[in-house]
């Protein structure tokens, strides 16, 4: 039974359910058994609780608010009603039409219907940004506040104040200088990348805080070489030259092989042997032979003895102790020697007096020569700027001279054959005017060496 009627209850729950009798509601065939609902527990309150009217209270509030800025019931009566007087004397009068016929009533003062739509229609005041309100360490700071009011009621000066009092005075008679404005057509042209940076505040201060402008050295102004990026070719390089440009070029490339061979001659000659130092069979035989047997006799050993004992018998005899007499006249001897010597030097600063235009004609040639040696150093350095560097281990090896012979040359540049490497020669460009230094390609070395094994079906074939 009770399966029965809670069937019926939702059948006619569905939406879209006919009843015999149009006047019938559907929701009287339900029960009219009220539903037992406990409104102890908090979940039942929302689910079983009318609030409808608290609803449209709140909205009729908040409508109220967004509309007149608050409730009209705490409204004064000045603001909610206005006393008719009737129509002023200003409103009374007609304005005068237009020009065109049409009246313009009203459309000085009426605002654009944008501007309508952009406004804010509500009179709630925005919410307070607390935040914004907010100060850290507000707390500590009024403490700080109070103390300094306290001490100043006392009349103790803080120590930060008495830093500012014992300071000392900065000079403002001089001016600032006067930062012409940005949009002025008559300033002069500033080039941010040329002009330097000028120190504006103290040096001192600067140079504690790290930050002035460190100088930059002369050095790196001048370039590592005077050499051009692109050099260009000589005019016998091109591909229909004259004869003349030609044979020069040629001729270049010949000295510079001809040089080649000179210098590998000369290395073949340095490492040659010589025939004469060649060992024969004879000079073998003889190394081999040495020490075996004994040329010198008794004799003539003995002989030598003897003469070696008298030469030792005689030194020993002859370091013999000097007397005082001998002592005396060494030392006579050598006082007179200073003497002569002392006498003689006198004369000779006598008689270069006599040569004072000799003497000034020498130093006028050394100073002569000096100068012709600062002019040759000077020219030796600068014809270094214009070469290669000692960069690392290796040399720099200038390239080959491109260079085509008299029966290579192409008539056309459809039958012009290229030569040489666009990258090969920008890298030996940057050797050349020492940006990097020479270097070989690397090779590679195998740390462990190869295993060969044969396969099964290697073995199976052969």
């Amino acid at each position: 039974m009770a399966a029965a009627r809670r069937l019926k209850r939702v059948v006619t729950s569905q939406r879209g359910f006919l009843t015999l009798k149009p006047s019938l509601d559907p929701a009287d065939l339900v029960s009219s058994r009220r539903k037992r609902v406990n409104k102890n527990k908090k979940k039942n309150w929302n689910k079983h609780s009318d609030i409808n009217a608290v609803e449209d209270f709140l909205e009729d509030v908040r409508h109220q608010e967004r509309t007149t800025g608050g409730l009209l019931s705490e409204k004064p009566d000045d603001s909610l009603f206005f006393l008719d007087v009737g129509q002023t004397e200003k409103a009374e009068q007609k304005a005068p039409e237009p020009v065109g016929g049409r009246r313009g009533k009203g459309k000085a003062s009426r605002p654009l219907r944008i501007d309508l739509i952009l406004q804010h229609d509500s009179l709630i005041p925005p919410p307070k940004d607390v935040l914004s309100y907010q100060q850290p360490n507000a707390k500590k700071l009024r403490r700080i506040a109070q103390k300094a009011e306290e001490l100043a009621a006392k009349g103790v000066v803080p120590r930060s104040q008495k830093r500012l009092l014992n300071r000392q005075p900065v000079d403002r008679t001089v001016k600032k200088a006067v930062v012409e404005a940005n949009n002025n057509p008559d300033r002069e042209y500033y080039d941010i990348w040329g002009q330097e940076v000028k120190d504006s505040a103290d040096p001192w201060y600067l140079q504690q805080t790290g930050k002035k402008v460190v100088k930059r050295p002369a050095k790196l102004n001048q370039k590592p070489s005077v050499i051009p990026a692109v050099e260009v070719i000589a005019p016998g390089g091109s591909y229909n030259p004259d004869f003349i440009s030609h044979q020069a070029l040629l001729r270049e490339a010949h000295e510079v092989e001809v040089k080649k061979q000179k210098q590998e001659a000369k290395i073949e000659r340095q490492v040659a042997v010589n025939k004469e130092d060649i060992a024969t069979e004879e000079t073998i035989l003889r190394e081999q032979v040495e020490g075996l047997v004994e040329e010198v006799n008794d004799e003539e050993a003995a002989a030598a003895n003897e003469a070696d004992e008298e030469t030792t018998v005689g030194a020993i005899a002859v370091a013999e102790k000097k007397t005082e007499r001998q002592r005396k006249k060494e030392r006579a001897e050598k006082i007179k020697e200073q003497r002569r010597l002392a006498s003689k030097r006198q004369v000779n600063q006598k008689q270069q007096l006599f040569q004072l235009r000799s003497i000034k004609t020498s130093i006028k040639q050394q100073e002569q020569d000096t100068k012709t040696k600062q002019i040759k150093r000077k020219a030796k350095q600068e014809a270094e700027k214009a070469q290669p560097r000692r960069l690392g281990k290796l040399k720099f090896q200038a390239p080959d001279l491109e260079v085509q012979l008299s029966d290579e040359l192409a008539g056309s540049l459809r039958q012009l054959k290229p030569e040489g490497s666009i990258l090969k020669d920008r890298f030996k460009s940057l050797q050349k005017r020492n940006l990097i230094e020479p270097r070989e390609r690397a090779k590679f070395k195998r740390r462990l060496k190869l295993k060969y094994v044969e396969k099964r079906a290697f073995k199976e074939i052969t």
